[in-house]
């Protein structure tokens, strides 16, 4: 089937999905779950296939390390599916009034309809994308990145089986085969079928989804997030936070990319960071740059999201100064201070316009799992109609159901 006739064969599946009850959305997804478990050498087989490639290509170390599977991560993402079955139906329910002249208001969550997904090299997107859908309702389309489709083509014939044997119309689970550039831009334009679209990656990626779609998009993913040294900070606290944040997936959107130093306290706090991160590439501004030792880099340089072991430093002159930086470089991702005076959280809480502000706690929680909404369908830097992890309520719309004996206006 072409993608176009994938989206149409969705559009009319849809409304047998948004009619199914939650024990059968449930059932649904604890299938996945279990058959996920029961074909993890399929999928791990099918995984290597896409890692040769990729090392083939000279993909980096961090981003192999987003497209590979292993079995705890497939147990991981089986768990996180079992997880999301737990939490409580997202349609339905709502608030109802009544109106003087006798109107009866209720307000209801309902499915989107269809969504699509275009994203890159992490093949645990597919599963969580396509069990989110399924339960708030909505069919979903996929359109994942060439570097892992052996990886995706596995896991969604494993999805769509557990679809089948609980009932529910394999259709509403698609995925391109073609992973080309025109089949992308196909997708984006494909009003008549899909009702939002959502990109997952890298700048390049959501910068031609804005572009070049047509269809309602959510911007997600685009990460360059800032960690703030504030001169209270408690160092052994701030080197830990940041050590997490940088190095302990590189290649994620809430990975740390740039830190910035007060300058009461860099000549002590930066050679404590170089030490702490060995493993790392420093770059920093003219002052950090003198102080550690490393590349010199000029402004445009702190815009820059790294997906990889690199770390750019800056002195600063004082919160005021951070803050006035972080809003005009950032991708309005996570962003975190490291500070014991709460009067400067506080400052720095309210002043930062991102989706999450962290005081003392690591960016890498910027996640729906962590946050305790399950699995997540991304992270949304725009402001409307969704912000930060967007969970199952993100998924849903409203419509309002009004039952009245006979009034007219």
């Amino acid at each position: 089937m072409t993608i176009r006739e994938k989206c149409e064969a969705a559009k009319n599946a849809a409304p047998t999905l948004a009619q199914a009850d939650a024990a059968t959305r449930n059932g649904a997804i604890l299938k996945m779950a279990r058959y996920l478990r029961g074909e993890a050498n399929a999928i791990l087989a099918a995984n290597e296939t896409d890692l040769k490639s990729a090392g083939a290509n000279g993909i980096s170390e961090a981003m192999l390390d987003r497209l590979r599977l292993t079995p705890a991560r497939i147990e991981g993402i089986s768990a996180s599916l079992e997880e999301l079955a737990l939490l409580a139906d997202p349609l339905g329910g709502g608030e109802v009034w009544r109106r003087p002249n006798g109107l009866e208001i209720k307000r209801v969550h309902v499915p989107l309809g269809v969504i699509a997904i275009i994203y890159e090299s992490r093949p645990n997107v597919t599963a969580d994308a396509a069990a989110l859908c399924i339960k708030s309702g909505n069919a979903v389309v996929l359109r994942g990145g060439k570097e892992a489709i052996h990886s995706n083509l596995a896991i969604v014939a494993v999805l769509k089986r557990a679809l089948e044997d609980a009932g529910l119309n394999g259709d509403v689970l698609a995925i391109a085969e073609d992973t080309s550039r025109e089949t992308a831009t196909e997708l984006m334009r494909m009003n008549e079928f899909i009702d939002l679209l959502i990109p997952r990656g890298g700048k390049g990626l959501i910068r031609s989804v804005v572009e070049n779609a047509t269809v309602p998009t959510i911007e997600t993913g685009a990460g360059n997030c800032n960690a703030y040294v504030e001169k209270s900070a408690d160092l052994e606290t701030a080197l830990s936070i940041i050590r997490n944040g940088k190095t302990s997936r590189p290649a994620v959107c809430n990975a740390l990319e740039h830190v910035l130093v007060d300058r009461e306290i860099a000549s002590a706090f930066l050679p404590r960071l170089r030490e702490a991160l060995p493993e790392v590439l420093l770059k920093g501004d003219a002052e950090a740059a003198a102080i550690l030792g490393v590349e010199k880099v000029d402004d445009d340089e702190f815009f820059t999201e790294y997906d990889d072991l690199i770390l750019s430093v800056k002195v600063v002159g004082g919160i005021e100064e951070a803050i006035a930086h972080i809003n005009s470089h950032s991708t309005k991702h996570s962003d975190v201070i490291l500070t014991t005076d709460i009067r400067k959280a506080d400052a720095f809480t309210r002043s930062i316009d991102s989706a999450a502000v962290y005081v003392n706690a690591s960016t890498r929680f910027t996640d729906g799992g962590e946050f305790g909404f399950g699995a997540e369908i991304g992270i949304s830097t725009q402001k409307l109609h969704a912000r930060g992890p967007m969970g199952l309520t993100d998924l849903t719309t409203i419509k309002y159901i009004v039952t009245g004996d006979g009034q007219i206006r």
